[in-house]
């Protein structure tokens, strides 16, 4: 089940600073910016926060998974428009819903390689603007018809033309199944909850958390600083200042009566169980710990280590169990190291499946042939500040914004270790170990 290791035992990484856009549900009052226009809002209201001219970058690494085609390298296209000089050089990242966090990892090898000293990394989806394409039969019919030279016959290409042939193909739905198992994603949190017993009740009350907590955290302030406020000028409509997933009036009753969507007869996962489509961007201020102490400024917090696993794409959700036993092992922690997790919710099912995955010797055993389970997550520590269910999920930037949200958590409340992981669209996982206070005599691994 499991791929040969992706370990990544780095020195300390600081985030200087971190901002992102508004996570807006899709097809609403975000719909008509870009991927690009998005990440660029982000970059230009992220460096003058952190007192750095755009001159002072030294590269740009963006993640983005739908690919807008006319923002080819759609990190280049952002730097440029953020006034980045020319001569700062850019590359995209796509893993999938990690993209956001493989931006940063990217980043982190490449100041350790010394290629740059202060790196902007992020995430960016517009997935309000994934375009519906052509059916292979319009199309082939389009190409034929264009490259005959007599007009008789571009008419009578034009004669085979049938209806059938005009109803479009959503690309969101496409991106949205895996291509190696042909299961949407929603199919493999089905499987999940089959497989882990996890009641439709128990991912209900899950969804009701991430509501209950997001909306307390807005309403203490928490993510005022952490969310760019937009005009309506940018927006194209109206101003925005929050995210637009969090129900203040959510309840149990109005989970429960929602049907479910993937399987409708025997089925437990449903759109109120799980993330909402959603458009947002995110950046981080990258450098070295030396670095910011030379210009003087108090990072937010640092990236200690990172792990990325593989796993059966049928049962992509368990990536996340496998990410993190991985970076367990490469630090030598165990999960009661860390003060707070934040891990993706995708779907209500797969974070619980995650969980019961993680404290189950039985799962041990069968995976890893050894009876030491990963251990026991603590709900009161994971997603404090709501996740994905309640705040939405844009693909390509919620790896940024899980290490920004958890980064700033930790400080709100004096607290240190963090741990970020999600689960990846094909059978895969990431994690990353983050601190608030660089502890420069923290054991890593043995012989560390």
């Amino acid at each position: 089940m499991v791929s040969g290791p992706a370990l990544g035992l780095l020195p300390p990484l600081a985030v200087v600073g971190g901002l992102r856009t508004p996570w807006a549900k899709a097809f609403g009052v975000l719909a008509r910016v870009p991927a690009q226009e998005l990440g660029r809002l982000a970059v230009c209201g992220l460096l003058p926060r952190c007192g750095i001219a755009p001159a002072n970058i030294d590269e740009v690494v963006f993640g983005n998974v739908a690919g807008p085609p006319e923002a080819s390298n759609i990190a280049r296209v952002i730097a440029l428009s953020s006034g980045i000089p020319i001569d700062c050089v850019a590359h995209t990242v796509n893993r999938n819903c990690a993209s956001g966090m493989e931006s940063i990892i990217a980043a982190w090898q490449i100041i350790r390689e010394g290629r740059a000293r202060m790196v902007v990394a992020g995430g960016t989806e517009s997935m309000s603007n994934v375009p519906l394409l052509w059916s292979d039969r319009f199309r082939r019919l389009w190409m034929k018809a264009g490259g005959e030279k007599h007009w008789w016959r571009k008419l009578a290409t034009w004669s085979q033309l049938r209806p059938g042939m005009l109803k479009p193909v959503s690309a969101l739905e496409l991106g949205l199944t895996d291509g190696n198992c042909g299961l949407k994603m929603g199919e493999t949190a089905e499987s999940l909850a089959k497989r882990f017993s996890v009641s439709r009740d128990e991912q209900d009350r899950f969804a009701l958390t991430s509501h209950q907590r997001a909306v307390a955290a807005r309403e203490r302030g928490f993510y005022r600083d952490e969310i760019l406020h937009l005009t309506s000028a940018q927006t194209g409509s109206e101003p925005l200042d929050r995210d637009t997933g969090p129900r203040p009036k959510q309840t149990l009753e109005a989970l429960a009566a929602l049907k479910p969507v993937f399987e409708p007869r025997s089925g437990s996962v449903t759109v109120g169980n799980s993330c909402p489509i959603t458009d947002g961007a995110a950046a981080l201020l990258l450098m070295s710990p030396d670095g910011a102490k030379t210009l003087g400024v108090a990072p937010l917090g640092y990236l200690r280590a990172y792990a990325i696993a593989g796993c059966e794409p049928s049962h992509m959700g368990l990536g996340t169990v496998l990410a993190i036993r991985r970076l367990l092992q490469l630090t030598g922690q165990s999960l009661q190291s860390f003060d707070l997790y934040e891990i993706n919710e995708a779907f209500a099912a797969q974070v619980l499946a995650c969980m019961r995955a993680m404290a189950s010797a039985a799962f041990a055993r069968r995976h890893w042939q050894v009876d030491q389970p990963v251990g026991e997550l603590e709900p009161d520590r994971l997603n404090v500040n709501g996740g994905a269910i309640a705040l939405g999920h844009p693909v390509g930037a919620t790896g940024t914004r899980l290490i920004l949200t958890l980064l700033r958590a930790l400080r709100e409340r004096g607290l240190q270790n963090g741990l970020a992981s999600l689960c990846v669209g094909g059978g895969q996982g990431a994690a990353v170990w983050v601190q608030s206070e660089l502890e420069q005599s923290t054991k890593l691994g043995k012989g560390a």
